[in-house]
């Protein structure tokens, strides 16, 4: 009698509730990932300033190509006016052959208070990677490029004209995952040109807190040789922020 009800129980049990999912399923990984990253200041009182930074970094990787968006917005005011404002956009699609790979890359800047207010540059070459395991990966891309410069209106020069050049473009991107919960990543790019020589880095330190949320520490720094009269070479932002990362 035991052994029949067994049977009919079983047979009136849905086929939904007989296949279980396992507690270790994970859903398949995605070709599209997207970072969404944002910072914000706020003093009252002696001192009334106001700052805010944001990013935006959008990947679609697939096994013969991949392409990259990054944007990012700085923005710092006091009570009188705004002091810093600046967005950067960044586009990459890089065609992958059996060793290394190709890319086409364009970057703009536009940067209120900037030596330069307006850089657009276009470039391509080649690209691969020097190291890659579990831990860390580095990539090295050269390759010529084209770069147009806006110089920032000053007394001497109140109205610039706008300065071209064809430079050399090379960088290193670093990647090292420091352990399970935390990572730094860097890239440094140069671009030699006749008119003009540059030298940038971008570094950030991320410590995921939980899931898909993290804490970030980023610097970026830019050296430019030749810069309007009254202008500094070295630029440099340090941004503190929350990362929410998705598939």
């Amino acid at each position: 009698m035991l052994r029949t009800i067994v049977v009919v129980c079983a047979l009136g049990t849905p086929l939904s509730a007989q296949a279980l999912v396992p507690p270790d399923f994970k859903e398949p990984p995605s070709d599209f990932t997207a970072e969404i990253e944002g910072g914000f200041q706020l003093n009252t009182g002696n001192t009334n300033t106001t700052s805010f930074n944001g990013r935006t970094k959008l990947v679609y990787d697939t096994v013969t190509a991949k392409q990259e968006a990054t944007m990012k917005a700085y923005y710092a005011a006091d009570s009188q006016s705004a002091t810093s404002e600046r967005y950067d956009l960044q586009l990459q699609s890089n065609y992958k052959l059996d060793s290394g790979y190709v890319f086409g890359r364009g970057d703009a800047t536009w940067d209120r208070f900037g030596s330069y207010t307006r850089i657009y540059t276009i470039s391509s070459g080649y690209g691969f990677d020097a190291i890659n395991n579990s831990k860390t990966n580095l990539s090295l891309e050269v390759g010529p490029g084209y770069r147009y410069n806006l110089a920032i209106a000053t007394d001497s020069a109140p109205d610039p004209a706008a300065s071209t050049d064809v430079i050399l473009r090379s960088a290193a991107i670093f990647e090292f995952k420091m352990q399970e919960y935390t990572s730094l990543n860097a890239a440094i790019t140069s671009e030699v040109g006749a008119e003009n020589n540059t030298i940038a880095l971008d570094m950030s330190y991320k410590n995921t807190l939980f899931q898909d949320w993290a804490f970030t520490i980023g610097t970026v720094m830019k050296y430019t040789q030749v810069v309007p009269d009254g202008t500094k070479q070295t630029d440099t932002i340090t941004t503190i922020g929350l990362l929410y990362t998705f598939q």
